[in-house]
């Protein structure tokens, strides 16, 4: 079995991030950094550290090795060594030890434990990988100064400008409101009103949703024209979130009014809906779905997960992603627990005779990379 999974995972040496985020290059305290390593946005429960967790195995498990340390590590002495290197050196190891070719970072979100995240060309430097822009449609929509009649206008044309140099548009629909989007349009008349309220309560957090079902279909229009792909989060995340809100299975109806368009729907991360997310990849053929930053934070259980997914997921419907942020651990831990992941799950396939080796390696090119490159025409 040691041979068949070498075969599977040499073939993953190229991989497209197809979804991420930038990091913080800066100093961070011992619990700062800790806390990126949990998707809670409140400090741990006394007696609690993040390391001690499926993603904090997982962290001491990859990373130690590209900052001089061997693997499992202690949280207390691989943190002494990260300070004693430096951030920025650090930094540096740890993305170049990531070995990613391609990296598709959504630049919604500016900042992580009150640090700046590194700007896009640095992170193309940092990483040795090949950046490109997704762009969140909240962020575009939040920016729009028009009055309530010009809005709808004006966010389809604000849209249109920021996603034209961009690969995709992304919706954190499920935090604001959640993913129960209904087939029709709202009226216009619905949406100016909507607006004006907003408008009048002095802007802010766009979570009206009929704002938001309007920008989810804006959206629609602007990446058929374009030939953009929408990236949506689904499944966990932090706090401002409710997770039974987050199934991917109530995009259904939306899925069904937006097929005509041809533009493609990316499910993001999905659990612990995943096998929700493959369904909807199998049955619907403008929808794909990734695995995202589950793979870091299922640790250990990543083949099972990844198995599941791949019950009904078509091959060619699977995408590699790690939804790093903040921490450049998160990009090596993301795809070193694809690889390992991808390559038991292969490796035990073939030992039962599943597929070929053959088989295996094509796979695994496809998920890694290729399906990336066709979607988002890299």
């Amino acid at each position: 079995m040691a041979a068949r999974l070498e075969a599977a995972t040499l073939e993953l040496a190229a991989l497209v991030d197809h979804h991420c985020h930038s990091v913080v290059a800066a100093e961070l305290a011992d619990d700062a950094l800790a806390g990126l390593l949990t998707e809670s946005d409140r400090p741990p429960a006394p007696g609690c550290s993040p390391f001690d967790s499926a993603i904090g195995l997982a962290v001491r498990r990859w990373c130690p090795p590209a900052l001089g340390l061997p693997a499992h590590t202690p949280a207390v002495d691989y943190l002494a060594r990260r300070r004693e290197l430096g951030a920025a050196e650090a930094t540096r190891r740890l993305l170049t030890a990531a070995g990613l070719d391609t990296c598709l970072v959504d630049t919604g979100l500016t900042a992580a434990a009150g640090r700046e995240l590194l700007p896009l060309t640095e992170l193309a430097e940092a990483t040795g990988a090949v950046v490109r822009e997704v762009v969140r449609l909240e962020t575009v929509a939040e920016a729009v100064t028009a009055g309530a009649e010009d809005w709808p206008r004006s966010v389809g044309e604000a849209l249109a400008a920021a996603a034209a140099g961009a690969v995709a548009v992304k919706s954190v629909l499920a935090y604001r409101h959640g993913l129960a989007a209904p087939a029709e349009r709202p009226a216009r008349a619905a949406v100016v009103a909507a607006a004006g309220a907003w408008l009048h309560g002095g802007r802010g957090r766009l979570a009206d949703p009929v704002l938001l079902h309007h920008l989810l279909w804006t959206a629609v229009d602007v990446c058929a024209d374009l030939g953009l792909p929408i990236q949506l989060h689904t499944g966990f995340g932090d706090p401002d979130l409710t997770l039974h809100r987050a199934d991917p299975s109530l995009l259904t109806d939306f899925v069904r009014a937006a097929e005509p368009s041809g533009v493609p729907l990316v499910l993001l991360h999905a659990y612990p809906y995943h096998r929700q997310a493959a369904w909807l990849a199998q049955a619907f053929p403008t929808v794909y779905t990734d695995l995202g930053l589950t793979a870091s934070y299922t640790g250990p259980r990543v083949t099972a997960v990844l198995g599941e997914m791949l019950e009904l997921a078509p091959f060619g419907k699977l995408l590699f992603s790690t939804d790093a942020y903040g921490l450049p651990e998160l990009f090596l831990v993301g795809t070193a627990q694809f690889r390992h992941g991808l390559g038991a799950l292969l490796a035990d396939w073939q030992a039962d005779g599943a597929c070929s080796a053959a088989d295996g390696q094509r796979l695994a090119r496809t998920i890694a990379a290729d399906n990336a490159r066709r979607l988002y025409a890299l």
